[in-house]
Order: structure tokens, then sequence, then C-alpha cells
């Protein structure tokens, strides 16, 4: 029989309250089962701070990524009574920046949504600006910062100094999603609010919860926990319009040469984005976030394609005649600023997102889930060999640029090592460098990790995946330190997995405390510096448009070694200036139980065979009137 725990306070607001129900809930494994057990009341009078707790632990999330202050005190007291109850679990950090990008990749990686937990002021707004990633790479996870009172007695301390109400909450809306939670009672709006931004189906994104420090204390009087909204799930969807779908399967008959870019949202439906390219013999153009959807060998595979594309994908986005768009927001380099599909007489866009589905032009839009509408397009595509012909020509077209491509890959990759201005010695190139470490990588099954600049774009023309999600590059933001902070994830996660984060000596710099948590929560993982000791994707830009770099480096010498063997626990490793020294350096840092860092000294310069190269178009500097001026002719 269901009892209700023998305690006169488990109902009631206060400390002892709040441990009564902290064990209540770790005694019968979590909330529902308490209150299905009966041994915490339905209706309970508790604070704001305790009440988000609760409602958050009704979705499912219960770790939290804090840095405490003035502005958060009391939800950390709350936070401190459950932790020691075994109900949730607190993460300490240095810096918020870092904190939202561990936070990030334990929700993308892992799939666990967490909590960001901050003060006022610039802690706030360095968490806001962390969330960046989140947002441009469709991540769910919950920011909670504090906020400024609501009587308005003055100003409050670290409130944006202005006259007006709710600056942060309007801060924060522009960003993403916001509730200020003025009013306590309000929460179950809130949290309805927030699980349909952090759990949508098809662009989650970080929603922000702001805790005015005089409201967190306030109680809630007979709070309903059954009323509290649970996490967001929604049935897959499909195009209910059979004509659209048969229209579809129409066009795909109908043409031979077909290319096929696929998205990061098609990362989930790697199966079924397969089976339609074998089905319509389309050349597969991946975005850097979609490496892995078909295996890197697939004759149909033509790699990445866009402004830092490769010889094979761009080639089939500007030959072909049918775009089929597959989870893709059309950003500026993964279509060329809109002017990577000249030849294109028709579109077809598959996805869920309504923005997304008609971003072109010329477009049949089939919008719902992806494998779902991939599976309505299968059925109605008869196997009659229409057009095989002219499908094989395209292909074959398309292998002997794959095969070119990866010819020049493997010359980059296997070049002598180069002379290097700074160095004052011959290193290795940065092409040849990534390939070792990603062949690394493969071979022991880790993830990889890529930082935005050259070490990114190199990186995501290097990759050769045979999965989804073996590579993670946050092309979305390309936020410097990422990568660095992502790997603080698996010392946060239930089941983590290795990771190595491929990073630049300015990324690595953004975010070095990222070795102090990574210490501190026993993450096990690598972070290799790739260091040309400059900004090389802005100097290879600057000498691409006008043939001379500016302002791109500087003449500080870093010895990362020492720098990050001064963490204890951290193993700390040269690189050396040969293939066979990384190789060395990186087995030895893999066979450490815990954080290690090799440092690898990479060439910076024009020689060709120092970068991979760019293939398309981009609407920046001096382009910018060639570009735009294509895009104003485009049909689509």
């Amino acid at each position: 029989m269901n009892q209700t725990i023998d305690s006169p306070l488990i109902g009631q607001p206060g400390k002892e309250g709040q441990m009564a129900r902290a064990l209540a809930i770790a005694s019968a494994g979590g909330l529902q089962e308490a209150m299905e057990r009966g041994v915490l009341p339905r209706q309970i009078s508790v604070s704001l701070s305790e009440a988000l707790v609760l409602g958050l632990l009704r979705q499912g999330v219960h770790k939290y990524l804090a840095i405490f202050g003035h502005g958060s005190t009391d939800l950390g007291e709350v936070l401190r009574i459950y932790t020691e109850a075994g109900v949730t679990r607190v993460f300490n950090f240095r810096n918020e920046v870092e904190m939202a990008h561990a936070g990030t990749a334990l929700s993308w990686v892992y799939g666990e949504t967490c909590a960001v937990v901050t003060s006022i002021g610039p802690g706030a707004l360095q968490a806001m600006a962390g969330s960046l990633a989140a947002v441009s790479n469709g991540v769910g996870i919950y920011h909670i910062y504090g906020d400024e009172t609501t009587h308005g007695e003055g100003y409050n301390m670290q409130q944006v100094p202005k006259p007006q109400q709710h600056l942060f909450g309007q801060l924060t809306a522009v960003m993403g999603q916001s509730y200020v939670l003025h009013t306590p009672e309000a929460l179950r709006d809130a949290l309805r609010r927030g699980t349909q931004c952090v759990h949508h189906p098809v662009k989650a994104g970080p929603f922000y919860l702001l805790l005015p420090l005089n409201t967190q204390p306030q109680v809630i009087q007979d709070l309903n926990l059954a009323a509290l909204p649970v996490r967001l799930k929604l049935p897959r969807t499909a195009v209910a319009d059979g004509a659209a779908v048969a229209e579809a399967a129409a066009l795909l008959r109908q043409h031979s040469r077909i290319v096929m870019k696929v998205g990061g949202g098609g990362r989930g439906f790697a199966a079924e984005v397969r089976a339609l390219a074998e089905a319509t013999g389309a050349a597969v153009v991946l975005s850097p976030g979609s490496t892995g959807v078909l295996p890197d060998a697939h004759p149909q595979n033509m790699h990445v394609g866009g402004s830092k594309g490769s010889i094979s994908g761009n080639y089939a986005m500007e030959q072909g005649e049918l775009l089929l768009v597959i989870g893709s927001r059309g950003v500026c380099q993964a279509d060329c600023s809109g002017v990577g599909y000249p030849g294109a007489q028709a579109v077809i866009n598959i996805n869920a997102d309504l923005a997304d589905v008609a971003h072109y032009n010329r477009t049949l839009a089939l919008q719902g889930d992806i494998g779902a509408v991939i599976s309505q397009l299968l059925q109605a595509l008869p196997d009659d060999g229409e057009g095989a012909a002219g499908r094989r020509k395209w292909l074959a077209e398309c292998a002997a640029k794959k095969a070119e491509w990866k010819n020049f890959l493997a010359a980059c990759q296997s070049a002598p090592r180069l002379t290097d201005e700074v160095w004052q010695r011959p290193v290795l190139s940065q092409p040849a460098a990534i390939k070792v470490v990603c062949d690394f990588a493969k071979a022991i099954g880790a993830v990889k990790f890529f930082d935005a600049g050259d070490v990114q774009a190199n990186g995501f023309q290097t990759v050769e995946d045979e999965r989804p999600f073996e590579t993670y590059t946050e092309t979305g933001a390309s936020y410097m330190g990422f990568a660095t902070c992502a790997v603080i994830a698996a010392g946060l996660a239930e089941e983590p997995r290795y990771g190595i984060a491929f990073t630049g000596d300015g990324s690595f710099m953004m975010n070095p405390q990222a070795l102090i948590s990574a210490i501190e929560h026993r993450a096990k993982g690598m972070i290799v510096i790739f260091d040309n000791r400059r900004m090389a994707a802005i100097s290879s830009l600057q000498q691409a448009q006008y043939g001379v770099d500016f302002r791109t480096n500087d003449s500080v010498a870093v010895d990362y070694v020492a720098l990050a063997a001064s963490v204890a626990g951290v193993k700390a490793v040269a690189g050396g200036d040969t293939i066979e020294s990384l190789q060395a350096a990186l087995k030895s840092a893999h066979a450490h139980e815990g954080m290690a860092v090799v440092h690898v000294p990479v060439y910076a310069g024009t020689a060709p065979e120092g970068g991979l190269g760019a293939y398309g178009s981009w609407n920046v500097g001096n382009w910018c009137a060639d570009v735009q001026q294509r895009y104003s002719q485009s049909d689509i």
C-alpha cells in the first residue's frame, strides 16, 4: 500500500522541508516515482528555486553546470541539499563561456539535457555569448541566470545600468526563447515554454530563465507538482498531400543530374538518405556538420561542398540540374552565399522547419520528418530503370572529380615538411598533421571535435567518417574554443566517449581553463593544439582577396607544453615536427588516464601544399559585388 512519508515538514517550505522532500525523491528513485508511491504529496508549499528544480526533474533534467554568485545563492542552496541527497548533480566551472560550451556538448553529443546556472551581470552575458553555439547548431539546453529584483528599489549591482525594466530578459529574448520569472506562480507557463524550446523536435535551442534575486526565495503556496509540464514528446509527421509526393517522384525520375545536399538535420537519418541516394542516382554533397551520413568511400559521396568545399563536392553543386536538399538551412558557406547551384532548374526540399524547407525559389517543399518523408518518396519511386543511362554518366563524371580530389588530398597530406618563417625550421603542414590525428581517432574510436578557424576548415575537408556523429564541428557559429571545452563533457556524461579536440593556438587560448575543469570532473580525452602562431584562416583569406595578410599574428612565443603541464593531472606532450613523432605523441597521450595535450607546430604561409584550398564563392570582402550580382540573376 502506498503511504505518505511520515514527516509533517514534507509539504512545507524551509530547509527542513527541502531536506525531507529531497530524501523522499531519492528513496523512491525519482520525482515521478515519489508521487506515484505517495511518499511525496502532490501539493506542496515551496520556494520558487526549489519549485524550479522539481519542475526540471519532471523533464528529466538533473545535471547543473554552475558558477554561483550573489544572483544565485538561493538556487545554489537548494541544489546543495538536493545534490547531497543524490537527486541532482552540480558541476562547478571557472568561466561561463567554457561552461556553456561543455553543457552544449553534453546535450549535443550525449543527449543529456542539462542546465547552465550563472549569476547576474557579466557572468550571464558570457554564458549567453557561449550559448550562440547551441543556438546555431539546434541544441537544447536550459540557461538559468540571476536577474535584478522586481521591486525597483534602485540599481541592482551588475544589472544593465539603464533605467529600464528587465533588460537581461530583453537581451536573451533576442538570442532565443526567454522568460523572466517575475511571478513565482508563472513557473508552470515558463517550463511549458521551456520544454517546447529545449526539446523541440526540429530546431531545439537554449531556453533562458531569468530569476530575479528577490523572487527566488518567495514561496509558492500549494504548488501542484502534477501540473508541472513533463518533457515535450511529439509524433513524427509525414506529408499528407500525396500529390506533392508524386510530383517530387516525377521530378526525380525526370532528371538524371541530381545533386543531393545533406545538412546537419540529415545526420539522424543516414539509412534513409543512403537509400534515397541509391534509388535516384544522386551525387551526395555534405555540409561540414553532416559528414558520415554516407560512408566516405561510398561512390556517390562527393564529400563537402561550399565556399571551403572540395573539388568533387563543388563540381556536383555547380553541374547538378535538380537540387534535392535534405535537412539543410542553406548557410552562406554551405551553399556559396546562394550561388552554389547555377545549373539547378528545380528544387525539392525535405525539412520539418517551414523557413528552411522554403529557403530556395522554385521549390517543391516536402515539410515533415525527414525519415518519414523519404520513406514516402521511396514508395513513390518505381524501380523501372528510367533514366539509368543518364544517371550512370552523371555519377561517372562525379567519380572522376572525386578521384581528382582524393589524389589532391593525398598529395597535400604526404607532402614534405615545409620551412616556416616563424618556426625557423621545417614543420608539418596542417593538412598532414590533421590527417595523422584523424587516422589515430578512427583507430581508437574517438569522437572528433573541431574548433573554429583554419583547423576547422582543413578538418572537415580531411575527415573520412564512416557513420554520422564521429565528428562534431561547430560551424554554426564557428565559436573559437568550443572544441577545447567540449571534451569536458566526457566527465559529465553517463556513458562517456573518448574525445579529441582539434584546436588552433588562438582557439585554445580562448578557454585554457577547460584543462582545470576537465581534471576536476575527471574527463578523459585529448586536446591537440595545431600551432601556427597566427589566425591562418583570416591570413589566407586576406592573401586570396588582397594579396597580403595584415595583423593576424603576433611575435609572442608560448610554450604550450609547459602551460598545459602546469595543471596537475594533465599530461602534456610535444608532437614534434614529423609524422612519426606526432604518431608517437598521440599514443603516449592516449595512454594517460585523464586529460592530455599534444602540441604540434604547423606551417602557415602561401605554399600551395600548406592548405587544402577553397572551391566556391562567398559574400565577403572584395568578392561581394560578383557574388551578389550572380545571386540577383539566380532563379533559385
